[in-house]
Formats: structure tokens, C-alpha cells, sequence
């Protein structure tokens, strides 16, 4: 046979005819496949959503300046309940002997009232004398056997008490414009103000006014209850003092008539958590409820939800070979036995008992990490019977195919028989089914985690970032909160199904080329 002539072009490049073997490219079957799914514009489109948000997830994360749990602040100035004030209008009585019991007290009250100068009283009748109108004394001759009175004396320190004698010498002298007075063999000075000193030393305050601090660190200063007084008396609404220290600090006054009590608002700065600020320079997406920068969260939130999803569905397709390949490879009573399993797994009712376990996890106040561990299992051993069904069905029908009587021929071993001939057949199904359970299994564990079942704080994930949703309001105002995590979570199940549908439709053979 003589040989076949070579034609060339007018560029030397070699061409073969049209009858030619060689003019056919032969692809691998590898390489039709991803010809295949390359052609599908919504598997390609689904691929690149995909490693968007890898990108996003895992490397941004590491380029975020900020940590996902950290926390900032801001300055705020807020109104605190700082004293109460309330106002003695009624008489009270000061016993300085026995024979001033409660009907020498009572008939007191009648005697002020009618404007009488003496009451009749179990022991005799006694004189009542008014030293000014908020101070009485009740004598038996020169002896004061007790006192009615409206002004209170209060110690400077709540530790310290005084004697009914000191009280009374201290209003005696306060309703005689103040001036010096000796109570207990001790001398003491009251001013017009009623401020009661000894050696220059406050010790107590006389005054209709009781000042009742708010907080135990609360330390209402001479100077500040007389601002405060003279407000109270000129019906002001606000004041300002200035401490000792030389700040400035603003105070409102509010009167509750039910109670008849003023509360003193004072005004300060306080630290508190940067929630729900609005999108800026230095958080693109705004903090959450608990002063977090939100795109860092949404970043870390991807990587947990992408690691759960892939850690389940690992767990459940390794749990399906195994048990689907056994069950279809020897067939009989232990096939028999698997079905059963798989049976009882699907009868599971598989969301109740996740948040049963999830309900006790809280009660076990479990680690949040370990409880993340916990619930990938769960996840992953409620999900394997569907990959082990259809290991199972596609085994059965390979198993006596040819090259399975060949392996037998051959001697190999029962494991290198199902695992290195009959799965590697069994692949491209199972590539499909992993890939369109991963975007379920997101948004499994997204629903639990917004359930608070799931992925708990610190750690983010998208469904626990959809969680901070706790009411109507922020659901409308705070839109930064829950669409960006909703987006991403519905672009990355997409995409998986994208993914999915293509690789399905790329290992048909009958699909067209």
C-alpha cells in the first residue's frame, strides 16, 4: 500500500483529510463531564456564588480588623433615678418620759389641731406649748415629757443614731432661728438652715425634707441637699450643682402624686454597648444588640454554617457507604437487617428530637463549642439512611455485572471489592446527593439556630445573626440586622442547588453533547 499523501496549507500547518481518525479529539470521560456542567450557565453561576462566599467566610475573617466576639461602645447621657424626696406633713412624737404614752400622743394631736395649750391625759394634765409651727413641746411644769414635730433629724452617716434628747434640744434649737444647744453632756451648734455640727464636723440635718438615696454609693452632701431644697420650695423643674470636685452635673424634678414622693433624675454619661448603630465608616453593616461589628459576624457566621454543613454531611454519606455497600453487597438477612435500621431512622421524627436534645443541652449548660460538636453528630446520624438506601440500590444492580464476577475470580478480598470496585461506580450519585443535602443541612441548622436550639453565643452562625430579630420593631427599623445574613443564607443554598442540578444533569450520560 502506498502512503497516504500529506496536504499543507499555505501556513505549513498539517491537515488531514476528511475520513481521517485523527481528526476526531477524544475527551475523557472526566473531561465531558466538566464540559457538561461548564455549559450549564446556572451550575457555573451557582460555582461562583459558591466561592464568593468562601472567599467572604474564611478569608475575610482573617482580614476583618475586628474579632467576632468583640464588643464596642459608646458615650450616652442618660437620666438615673439619683434620691427620692418626700415631704412630712404629719406630726410626729418624741417620748422623753413614760408618762407621754400613745393617749398622751393622741390627745396631742387633737390639742394642735382645736389650738388648745393643754391636753388631759392618763397621769394628770400636761401643757402644750408651740415653740414654732413645726415644733410642740408637752410639759408636766418645767419637765418636757415629749415633743410633736414636723421636721426630721437625719444623721450624715446611716451607721450613727441619736437619743430622743438630742433630737428634741437639736428642734428646740432650730425653731429659735438655730444657735448653740447641749444634748447628751455633749455641745453641738445648729445653723438656720438646720444643720446640725460638732467641732465644725456635720452630724445631722433638721428638716421637713427626707432625702432617700437611690444607691448605696450615693453620698448627698450638705451643699447638694440645700440646692436641692431650695428647688423643692421654689417649685423648679431642674437644677444644676456643682460638686466639690468641680463637675457639673444636671438634675430634673418629678413629683408622683400617688406616692407623694419627688424623684431627683440626675443626667450623666454613661459607657454603654454600641447597639444597633447604624451602617458607618468604621462598621460597614452597623453593630447588633450587643455592640458587634456586623459584618464580622456575618463573615464568621458563614464560616460556622459552611463548616456545619459539610461536617454533616460527611458524617451522614460516610455512615451511608458503609452501611448501604454492606447491606447491597451481601444481600440477604443482613440486608434484611439494615433496611430495618433505616426504617426506624426514618419513623425518627427527627425535629422534635433535635430540639428535645437541644432543650437539655441548655439545661446541661453545655460549652458552646462542645455543643456545636454535638450538634453536627445529631445532624449527622439523623441524615444517612436516604445516602445508604441509594448506595444500596445502585449496588445491587452492579454486583452482577461482569467485572464484579472477574474480581471474585480473581481472589480480592470482599472489603477491595465493594470499596475499590463497586463504590468508585456509585460516586457521581453521591456527589449529587452531597451536594444538593448541603444547602438543606444550612438551613437546618440556620432554623435551629434562630430557634436558639442551635449555634450559640459567642460563636456566629446565620441563623443565630437572624435570631437578634426579636421583635416587630427591629425587625423594620434595624433592616442591617437579619437581610444581609437572610441574603447570604438564600444565595448559598441557591447555589448549592445550582451545583447540584448540574452535576446532575453533567453525569447523565444521555444527556446531550
Amino acid at each position: 500500500m502506498s502512503e497516504e499523501k500529506k496536504n499543507t496549507n499555505a501556513g505549513g500547518e498539517e491537515q488531514y483529510s476528511l475520513n481521517d481518525d485523527r481528526r476526531v479529539k477524544v475527551l475523557s470521560p472526566g473531561a465531558m463531564v466538566a464540559k457538561r456542567f461548564f455549559r450549564n450557565r446556572l451550575a457555573v453561576t451557582g460555582m461562583v456564588i459558591l466561592i464568593l462566599m468562601f472567599v467572604f467566610s474564611f478569608v475575610g475573617g482573617l482580614i476583618s480588623p475586628y474579632g467576632q466576639d468583640e464588643v464596642f461602645y459608646r458615650r450616652e447621657y442618660i437620666k438615673k433615678e439619683y434620691v427620692g424626696v418626700t415631704e412630712n406633713k404629719e406630726f410626729r412624737y418624741l417620748q422623753l418620759d413614760e408618762a407621754y404614752g400613745t393617749v398622751a400622743q393622741a390627745m396631742t394631736v387633737l390639742a394642735i389641731q382645736q389650738e388648745k395649750d393643754s391636753i388631759t391625759a392618763t397621769g394628770g394634765t400636761y401643757d402644750v406649748i408651740k415653740e414654732s409651727d413645726g415644733l410642740y413641746s408637752i410639759k408636766d411644769g418645767d419637765k418636757v415629757i415629749g415633743a410633736a414635730y414636723l421636721d426630721i433629724v437625719s444623721a450624715e452617716s446611716s451607721s450613727t443614731t441619736f437619743s430622743p434628747e438630742f433630737q428634741y434640744e437639736a428642734l428646740l434649737a432650730l425653731s429659735k432661728g438655730g444657735g448653740e444647744f447641749t444634748a447628751d453632756g455633749q455641745d453641738y451648734e445648729v445653723s438656720e438652715e438646720g444643720l446640725v455640727s460638732q467641732n465644725g464636723e456635720s452630724v445631722a440635718v433638721c428638716s421637713r425634707y427626707v432625702i432617700q438615696s437611690k444607691s448605696g454609693n450615693v453620698n448627698v452632701s450638705n451643699e447638694f441637699r440645700e440646692s436641692l431644697i431650695e428647688a423643692l420650695i421654689s417649685d423648679e423643674e431642674e437644677f444644676a450643682f456643682t460638686d466639690e470636685s468641680g463637675e457639673t452635673a444636671e438634675y430634673t424634678l418629678s413629683y408622683d402624686a400617688a406616692t407623694k414622693i419627688w424623684s431627683v433624675m440626675q443626667e450623666t454619661s454613661t459607657q454603654v454597648f454600641d447597639t444597633y448603630s447604624f451602617p458607618t465608616k468604621e462598621h460597614w453593616l452597623g453593630t447588633d444588640r450587643n455592640g458587634m461589628d456586623m459584618l464580622t459576624r456575618l463573615m464568621y457566621g458563614g464560616r460556622v454554617s459552611l463548616i456545619v454543613g459539610f461536617i454533616v454531611v460527611i458524617i451522614s454519606t460516610v455512615l451511608g457507604i458503609v452501611l448501604g455497600g454492606v447491606a447491597g453487597y451481601f444481600g440477604g438477612w443482613i440486608d434484611n437487617l439494615v433496611m430495618r435500621i433505616v426504617d426506624i431512622f426514618y419513623c425518627i421524627p427527627s425535629m422534635p428530637v433535635i430540639i428535645i436534645l437541644g432543650a437539655a443541652m441548655d439545661g446541661m449548660r453545655l460549652d458552646p463549642q462542645i455543643r456545636m460538636l454535638y450538634l453536627m453528630l445529631i445532624l449527622g446520624i439523623l441524615g444517612w439512611p436516604g445516602t445508604a438506601r441509594m448506595v444500596r440500590g445502585q449496588i445491587l444492580s452492579l454486583r452482577e455485572q461482569e467485572f464484579m464476577t472477574a474480581t471474585e475470580a480473581c481472589g480480592i478480598s470482599v472489603s477491595r471489592r465493594i470499596f475499590r470496585h463497586l463504590i468508585p461506580n456509585v460516586i457521581p450519585q453521591l456527589i449529587v446527593i452531597s451536594t444538593m443535602s448541603l444547602g438543606s443541612t444550612i438551613i437546618t441548622e440556620s432554623t435551629l439556630s434562630f430557634l436558639g436550639l442551635g449555634v450559640k453565643f459567642p460563636f456566629a452562625s446565620w441563623g443565630n445573626i437572624i435570631n437578634d430579630v426579636s421583635n416587630s420593631y427591629v425587625l423594620t427599623t434595624y433592616w442591617f440586622i437579619w437581610i444581609p445574613a437572610g441574603v447570604c443564607l438564600m444565595l448559598t443554598v441557591l447555589a448549592f442547588n445550582f451545583v447540584g442540578d448540574g452535576l446532575r444533569d453533567a453525569f447523565d450520560p444521555k444527556m446531550k453533547r
